[in-house]
């Protein structure tokens, strides 16, 4: 059974000179799961999110469908002819754990089924007509990939997938119109605004280079600062040490000269009494 697909036809209102949006719904109407892939045929004009992804049976996805802002708004019998096509695939039980990405690369092509989604332009919802300046005298073409070209199609549309982000895009439109705006900047003009700018160059080195030259100067003070104090407090402990040296010293000959004007304990005096006493009782 094919996959629904609303709405049938994408349908993009004026003005395109900023991002215009558009939801695509999926549906999966099989009995299993399938995988689905979001393609066309201008892919740099158009981001999808998402551009691929895995839909349960009976369940839908909504893919959000961004049209990138162009530079100029194209003419009004401009015909818009990009296209996007909608694949999907059944995912069978051998595949039932296995990586989206994977089942696209190992996917038989006769088991894929095929949607294509046709782009049109229409006028804004305001109803205005959105008409050029009357400055613009030729109309402006557009390359094929914004759907523009006025040739007819001969050979069958190459499809491929979108980004699933506007940044890249818009940074190439960014760089794009920069690019035109110095290109149809005249010389003077560039010259005018380089002098003053390699001036201020100069004078902003200058600036950096006197500012890290006083910041040398005070960086050398204070290394000044620090060693004096570190070679001061050396001395001074270097002086307590010897002062501590000195004082023990005196203390050793201090106890000398104590324990030499003591003399005889009292012990050895009563013994020689003892002995005295008796040599003379005995002897007398």
């Amino acid at each position: 059974m094919p996959i629904g697909i609303s709405p049938p036809e994408l349908n993009f209102h004026r003005p395109f000179t900023v991002e215009v949006a558009q939801v695509l719904k999926i549906k999966n109407n099989n009995q299993a799961p399938i995988a689905f892939k979001v393609k066309t045929t201008a892919p740099k004009q158009y981001c999808v999110r998402p551009n691929s992804g895995r839909i349960e049976p009976g369940h839908e996805v909504e893919v959000s469908v961004l049209l990138q802002a162009m530079k100029q708004e194209p003419p009004l019998e401009a015909r818009c002819r990009d296209k996007f096509l909608v694949q999907s695939v059944e995912i069978t039980g051998d595949k039932e754990f296995t990586n989206v990405a994977q089942i696209w690369e190992s996917v038989d092509k006769a088991a894929i089924q095929e949607k294509k989604i046709r782009v049109s332009w229409l006028l804004p919802l305001d109803g205005s007509h959105g008409q050029q300046p009357e400055s613009v005298s030729t109309p402006v073409r557009y390359p094929h990939s914004n759907g523009v070209e006025a040739t007819p199609d001969v050979a069958p549309p190459a499809y491929s997938s979108p980004s699933e982000g506007n940044v890249i895009a818009s940074s190439v439109a960014i760089s794009e119109m920069d690019t035109h705006d110095a290109d149809e900047s005249p010389e003077p003009t560039q010259a005018t605004f380089s002098a003053p700018t390699v001036a201020a160059v100069k004078a902003s080195a200058v600036e950096t280079y006197e500012e890290l030259k006083d910041k040398l100067s005070q960086a050398e003070s204070k290394l000044a600062s620090i060693t004096n104090e570190a070679t001061s407090g050396l001395r001074q402990r270097q002086m307590a040490g010897s002062d501590e040296k000195s004082g023990g010293q005196v203390q050793e000959q201090a106890q000398a000269v104590r324990q030499s004007t003591e003399g005889v304990p009292v012990q050895i005096a009563a013994l020689l009494c003892l002995i005295s006493f008796l040599l003379a009782y005995f002897l007398f």
